[in-house]
């Protein structure tokens, strides 16, 4: 038997931003989304994000472009990620994943996701990659979840600015009624 790290150790994870990983991804959503376009461009060397409101404020040229560079539908929204542990953003650009999420919201059975757990599976890779959406029984979210939500400052409307919605100077109490209001989270 190996003991050099601990039976449960695990890197510890710094990234704010959740990705789905080749298993199960299980979250729980904790705000309404923003909705927009993303697309890359290319700053000195490096591709980065650009996000908007709505496909007419996106260059006419980068409007136009195919393949990988072609600008994507996105929803981007505050949830806690039970396999890292932590408060992150999730971006959503994968339309099966979307319309999953849509069809629950849908349901008079389901409805809101902030109520209940999901389970994201990813298989394959690349253009071959396939998501099973899965809906946990509605369950009141763990007040431990809550209390790290209130203590975490997220401005998801940063996003549209290319800023940190983590370093945002605003306090939590200003951005609630734009995202959900942690009262109304089924505890």
């Amino acid at each position: 038997m190996n003991d050099f790290l601990p039976k449960d150790y695990k890197l510890p994870v710094t990234s704010n931003y959740m990705k789905f990983q080749a298993e199960q991804n299980r979250f729980r959503i904790l705000s309404k989304p923003i909705i927009g376009w993303e697309y890359w461009i290319e700053e000195a060397g490096k591709r980065n994000p650009r996000r908007v409101k709505k496909f007419t404020e996106i260059p006419t040229r980068i409007q136009n472009q195919t393949g990988q560079d072609k600008p994507k539908h996105f929803w981007a929204m505050v949830v806690w990620n039970y396999l890292d542990n932590k408060i992150q953003i999730l971006e959503i650009t994968q339309k099966s994943i979307m319309k999953a999420i849509e069809s629950l919201v849908q349901d008079s059975d389901w409805e809101s996701p902030l109520n209940y757990d999901l389970v994201v599976k990813k298989e394959g890779d690349g253009l071959e990659t396939e998501y099973q959406i899965n809906p946990k029984p509605k369950e009141s979210v763990d007040p431990e979840i809550v209390e790290i939500y209130k203590s975490t400052n997220v401005n998801l409307e940063a996003l549209y600015s290319g800023n940190d919605p983590f370093e945002t100077q605003e306090i939590r109490e200003n951005i609630e009624e734009e995202e959900v209001n942690i009262d109304d989270l089924p505890i």
